[in-house]
């Protein structure tokens, strides 16, 4: 489960911006995971709620916002989320694509104390 490894590399994170901004504690991480980044939502609750004992994070709030894909369609420029993982362009039909979100993980913010 790679999840296990993200928290891992998340609360290091957490830790390098604790010790940085002379916080002693973490209390709330935001993050965002795109609908294709592989990430299993749950299992990351999970790993994150077991590993955060003992750490700056013990009593943080961990928030998932989820992010759906974002297609730029070469053909026709528009730019469109796409409410289903149908790779076709919603106003020409293209199939010409370049996903520009939905695939990463990100650290959006941190509420420090």
């Amino acid at each position: 489960m790679h999840e296990y490894s993200i928290v891992q590399s998340l609360l290091e994170q957490c830790e390098q911006h604790a010790k940085a901004n002379d916080a002693s504690k973490v209390t709330k991480v935001v993050v965002k995971i795109g609908v294709l980044s592989g990430v299993e939502v749950d299992l990351l609750q999970t790993a994150f709620d077991t590993f955060k004992e003992k750490t700056v994070c013990d009593k943080a709030e961990f928030i998932i916002n989820h992010q759906k894909v974002v297609i730029l369609c070469n053909e026709c420029n528009e730019k469109t989320t796409l409410e289903k993982n149908e790779f076709l362009c919603p106003k020409c039909n293209s199939g010409d694509l370049k996903v520009i979100d939905g695939e990463d993980m990100y650290l959006m913010s941190l509420e420090l104390e």
